[in-house]
């Protein structure tokens, strides 16, 4: 599960640079330390054959559904079982998206003692989340994007922490991923693999990443 990650990229302008987009696509971009569930981020799409910054909600909700709930129940979708499950389905063949972040948390410890734990590159680059995106009316004829993001078994990094890790997908796989004309699932599935050994490193973060009103550096500080 990934139920917190983290952009704490300063400048707009390195981020525009890593996932090839304008920077005015950004918009009122800012560092995030403590993104959660129901909280809006922007998300990568191919659109026209160029890549194109959505801003969504996480949290994907179908779009035939009224309760802006849902989400918080669909914030991750399994790689093994999106392709088939009725939630995710639709969006796993046309509406593929790449979530931008630098890392993600993992709770270990005891109940009443979790440690938060930060999981980024070991030199602080870009991560690229496989996720699945739908767009849903809170009211008649206002769209709102939502997104999930795709899990996979956890890598040597992660599985003392967690059995289950975001999808990472290389740069180079990327644009794969995004395709919108792909329509072979097992060549989709082939790229939604846990990520190498020495992709990732373990931080411990601040207990004040428990609460989601603290978006700052220092919940970054264990």
């Amino acid at each position: 599960m990934c139920g917190r990650f983290t952009l704490t990229y300063r400048k707009a302008e390195l981020v525009a640079a890593e996932l090839g987009v304008p920077v005015e696509s950004l918009g009122d971009y800012r560092p995030r330390y403590n993104i959660a569930p129901g909280q809006w981020h922007r998300i990568m799409r191919i659109e026209y054959e160029d890549r194109e910054l959505l801003p969504a909600r996480w949290g994907l909700v179908n779009h035939c559904v009224k309760d802006r709930n849902q989400g918080y129940k669909q914030i991750n979708s399994r790689a093994e079982t999106a392709h088939t499950r009725p939630a995710f389905r639709d969006a796993f063949k046309k509406r593929r998206c790449i979530v931008p972040a630098d890392g993600f948390y993992e709770w270990a410890g005891p109940k009443g003692q979790r440690q938060p734990i930060w999981f980024h590159r070991p030199d602080g680059g870009l991560l690229l989340f496989a996720g699945l995106y739908e767009s849903w009316q809170p009211v008649p004829g206002e769209w709102e994007p939502t997104f999930t993001i795709m899990t996979t078994d956890a890598n040597a990094t992660v599985a003392p922490v967690h059995n289950r890790m975001p999808v990472i997908l290389p740069e180079g796989l990327a644009d794969n991923w995004l395709y919108p004309r792909e329509e072979d699932a097992g060549a989709l599935r082939s790229l939604l693999v846990p990520a190498g050994p020495d992709v990732l490193i373990a931080t411990p973060a601040s207990m004040r990443v428990n609460s989601v009103k603290n978006d700052d550096p220092d919940v970054l500080v264990g």
